[in-house]
């Protein structure tokens, strides 16, 4: 699982993804699947870059936040530490791993819409690799949209 996070004409936006992969080697490439019926999809159309997180299992709060309130209503990022990074996708704090990628195409896939990025930075290399968060850990989330 992944956080998504994007910014643009001064919101920001965020959201708990479950389609997600690298796509290409040289040049390197990774598409990030957004549900349509999302404030993080509405955001993420007007956005140049997005930011791609990486969560630990133990910082499921996190993934509870982005995964099962919609920013609709609640304001995601006051409730977590973030930057903005290039194109002002935000980084958040907490995350164990990062990486903000320039957007260079859209494309639809039926209820979502893929992103294809070019990362553009990374956050630096974590030591030692903790359980990450995965499907089976936010199986249980009441999403804040449905999918």
């Amino acid at each position: 699982m992944y956080l998504v996070t994007a910014s643009a004409a001064g919101e920001q936006a965020g959201c708990l993804v479950g389609f997600a992969s690298q796509c290409s080697i040289h040049p390197v490439r990774y598409v990030v699947w957004l549900s349509k019926a999302n404030r993080t999809y509405r955001v993420a159309r007007q956005a140049t870059h997005l930011g791609v997180h990486l969560v630990r299992r133990e910082d499921e709060a996190l993934a509870a936040l982005f995964g099962g309130e919609t920013g609709d209503h609640v304001d995601k990022f006051d409730r977590v530490g973030w930057r903005p990074r290039d194109g002002d996708a935000p980084v958040l704090d907490d995350a164990w791993a990062w990486f903000v990628g320039r957007v260079l195409d859209r494309f639809e896939g039926g209820d979502h819409m893929g992103f294809l990025l070019a990362p553009v930075t990374e956050s630096p290399r974590p030591s030692g690799r903790p359980p990450l968060l995965s499907l089976t850990d936010v199986v249980h989330l009441s999403p804040g949209h449905p999918a």
